[in-house]
């Protein structure tokens, strides 16, 4: 750390033209090791130069990883599908999540770079941290106590359950702050109350894995302990993190974010909302265009706090809104590739309710004006795609919501 007091390190508070050039300075040399050590990659890049990508419309270029795809590359590649370029044991760890999706941890030093996180929430070298992640399979647990051994922390591994256990814990080690779930915070105050235990020496909080509304947030400092949040997967690590001027989160310094168009791997204009894709370097799990499946959107200009990277609105939902009608799949990938074919439209929602018992899907496409004969050829374009006939209805540029959303299914099954 070599940052000052207020930050984990000098990256922080670069210039965001100096911080763009040192990441995509970097990125090139990691496509070609990802290339060499990676067969996957070495598959999905076989006709990329490395040395060419060297911005963001040349990384936009190139294809997409899917983490809902991983289920089934590992399948046929295990453990990993082809993505690590580190051999099995030479890794610190081999995580299981749900699905199941198997998460490599090398061997360096605060791997998850949880570290700047923590660090943002106040947590400082001494500290010690009640850390209620999972331990059990799942790098929950791991990914925080990486960062809070980089940081100089204690750390209790708490894990999940055993509420009672945790509190007595909480009460006679006296920690100083807490990373995991808000909700489990919550409950764990609540019992502490009601075990007449006192759990005062909280003061400062990490959570993750849920949303964390103000009134929660309210509720928990009322408590006497300022909780902040960061977004973390367990195939990637640290993603974004909240700083205490609580306006947004700040990308990772280690990580290039994209936001795009559900479905496709364009990026949106502006402050669209759209999926998260992050291209990592880590040498040691190369992910390139990672789509998260998340949705979230660019905050513009810097926070607050200083700190001068990327901004994140947070988390706002989920990007897979694939739905069944009338037994077919419909994904929205194919209502890009719908518009893909008629580039006078430029934003489009496919909405899909159930009328008379009778599934019925409905176009809405931004237009400017009402070009004679597309609403026509859209309604092929969908039936051709998608093999189920759809209306088309025109809306004014701007018209649509800005919520990510490409598939809105509004039915009511009863």
């Amino acid at each position: 750390m070599s940052g000052g007091e207020d930050y984990f390190d000098a990256l922080e508070t670069r210039d965001p033209e100096r911080r763009e050039r040192e990441l995509f300075a970097r990125l090139p040399g990691h496509i070609a090791h990802a290339k060499a050590a990676a067969p996957y990659f070495a598959e999905i890049l076989a006709e990329v130069d490395p040395a060419a990508v060297t911005d963001r419309a040349a990384l936009a270029g190139l294809p997409v990883t899917r983490k809902s795809g991983l289920i089934e590359r590992q399948k046929t590649q295990l453990p990993f599908g082809g993505l690590a370029a580190t051999a099995t044991g030479a890794l610190s760890r081999i995580f299981c999540s749900p699905g199941p999706i198997y998460d490599p941890e090398g061997r360096r030093p605060n791997f998850w770079r949880s570290a700047r996180a923590l660090y943002a929430a106040g947590f400082r070298a001494g500290d010690v941290i009640h850390n209620s992640f999972s331990y059990h399979l799942s790098p929950g647990g791991a990914i925080m106590e990486s960062g809070a051994h980089a940081v100089g922390c204690a750390v209790i591994p708490a894990g999940v359950g055993n509420t009672e256990q945790q509190i007595q814990v909480i009460a006679d080690v006296r920690p100083h702050g807490y990373c995991g779930t808000p909700s489990f915070l919550k409950i764990l105050l609540t019992k502490g109350r009601e075990a007449g235990l006192d759990l005062s020496s909280l003061e400062k909080a990490l959570v993750s894995g849920e949303a964390l509304p103000a009134s929660l947030r309210a509720e928990i400092a009322g408590h006497g302990i300022a909780a902040l949040q960061c977004y973390a997967i367990g195939d990637i690590g640290l993603v974004a993190y909240e700083s205490a001027a609580q306006q947004g989160m700040i990308v990772d310094e280690e990580i290039i974010v994209e936001i795009v168009t559900p479905g496709t791997g364009d990026p949106v204009a502006g402050d669209e909302v759209g999926e998260v894709l992050v291209t990592t370097l880590a040498p040691e799990y190369p992910l390139i265009r990672f789509a998260t499946g998340d949705l979230s959107a660019v905050l513009p200009g810097a926070s607050p706090c200083g700190r001068t990277n990327m901004r994140l609105k947070g988390w706002l939902g989920r990007a897979d809104q694939t739905t069944k009608i009338k037994g077919m799949f419909v994904h929205p990938q194919q209502v890009a590739a719908v518009l893909a074919r008629h580039p006078e439209v430029g934003k489009a929602r496919l909405v899909v309710d159930r009328v008379g018992n009778v599934d019925v899907m409905t176009l809405y496409c931004e237009v400017a004006g009402k070009p004679p004969g597309l609403a026509a050829a859209l309604a092929e374009s969908l039936q051709a795609v998608c093999k189920l006939k759809g209306r088309v209805e025109f809306a004014r540029v701007g018209g649509l919501a800005n919520d990510g959303k490409v598939i809105d299914d509004v039915r009511k099954l009863d």
